[in-house]
């Protein structure tokens, strides 16, 4: 193991997990520190019906700071987060983008079990990209069925994108999916076009290619630690153009490295399978390829939505694969000028 942390891995360390808690408590405990530093970090709690909503980039500023822990937060305390300055280890030669770095000595709880947003929350006229902790209380999903790891806990930790804050009735509807307590419940929420959330959203690179893995049919058993990089794009004036710029940190500028068990002739099979190029719909940036699919996500090649590059490192055989690239041209087109 890298890293190890006795309560949340916070942004300093590189990788990291805890080893002793659930993945909602281990949350909990990084969303209370949120709160506690809720000035410093630009954020604001309040109480909707008994719940706690913690607002990251709704109504107010938030932070790259909160970005990063709520990125932490989304994989329930199995993982850590940071950002690298332009120029330091650079995701290629004079990258002038800082870089989002997440790592995980267990992928596959912190980023399948809890970081996917693979809930959709549609309560009333309100919408949300779902994720984090509370997902595998619910447990509703397909996914769970495949690599287990259902929770029962007493408190939860949601993590909403999304342009407006949940009322009453939407935290109520989390905690009774979630069986408990609406009281022990925690909500953080950040639309896209905002720092935590433009982070939080770069931050799933790893996840995204744990997330191709399972849908190719791989024993996603046998990943043991993995780490990702992207570019950490510009703020966008909106929602939707923040969505094409967060897409393509990660469709031209993500790099995944993966440590895995077993035999090497499964990798190189899977291995093109799992990058964004593998897709027909590769090419362009990702406000391009949305308006040529008629402005509707859903007929967009699933395929497209995985790491520009994907490393595998065997520790079985010692053998080392790579597959994709990073592509710096789609990332200044879709990014623009970088700042200074």
């Amino acid at each position: 193991m890298i890293g190890e942390s006795p309560s949340y891995p916070g942004p300093v360390p590189a990788f990291a997990r805890v080893v002793v808690m659930s993945l909602n408590a281990a949350a909990q405990r990084i969303a209370a520190d949120i709160a506690d530093r809720a000035g410093a970090l630009g954020v604001s709690v309040q109480r909707v019906g008994r719940a706690t909503v913690i607002d990251c980039g709704v109504e107010a500023a938030g932070s790259r700071a909160a970005g990063i822990l709520v990125a932490c937060a989304a994989m329930g305390g199995r993982g850590a987060v940071r950002v690298d300055p332009a120029g330091v280890d650079g995701l290629w030669p004079d990258c002038p983008w800082p870089t989002v770095v997440v790592g995980s000595d267990d992928p596959v709880t912190a980023c399948l079990a809890s970081q996917y947003a693979g809930w959709k929350l549609s309560v009333g006229k309100y919408f949300a990209m779902a994720s984090g902790p509370f997902r595998a209380l619910v447990g509703r999903e397909e996914l769970f069925a495949h690599i287990g790891r259902r929770e029962h806990d007493t408190v939860a930790v949601a993590l909403l994108e999304a342009g407006r804050l949940p009322d009453a009735t939407v935290c109520a509807r989390l905690a009774g999916d979630a069986g408990i307590d609406e009281e022990h419940l925690t909500v953080l929420v950040a639309r896209t076009a905002s720092e935590a959330g433009t982070l939080q959203v770069i931050a799933r690179s790893l996840e995204t290619a744990l997330h191709r893995l399972h849908v190719a049919g791989f024993d996603v058993e046998r990943i043991r630690r993995g780490s990702g990089r992207a570019p950490l794009a510009p703020v966008a004036a909106d929602d939707l153009s923040a969505i094409g710029l967060t897409n393509d940190a990660i469709l031209y500028g993500g790099r995944v490295v993966l440590e895995v068990t077993g035999d090497d002739a499964s990798l190189a099979e899977v291995g093109p399978r799992i990058v964004s190029r593998g897709s027909p719909a590769y090419g362009s940036p990702f406000r391009d390829i949305f308006a040529q699919a008629g402005g509707d996500f859903y007929a967009i090649d699933p395929a497209l939505f995985a790491p520009a590059e994907v490393e595998f490192v065997n520790v079985t055989t010692g053998r080392r694969q790579s597959f994709g690239g990073v592509d710096a041209a789609i990332i200044a087109r879709s990014f623009g000028p970088a700042a200074g």
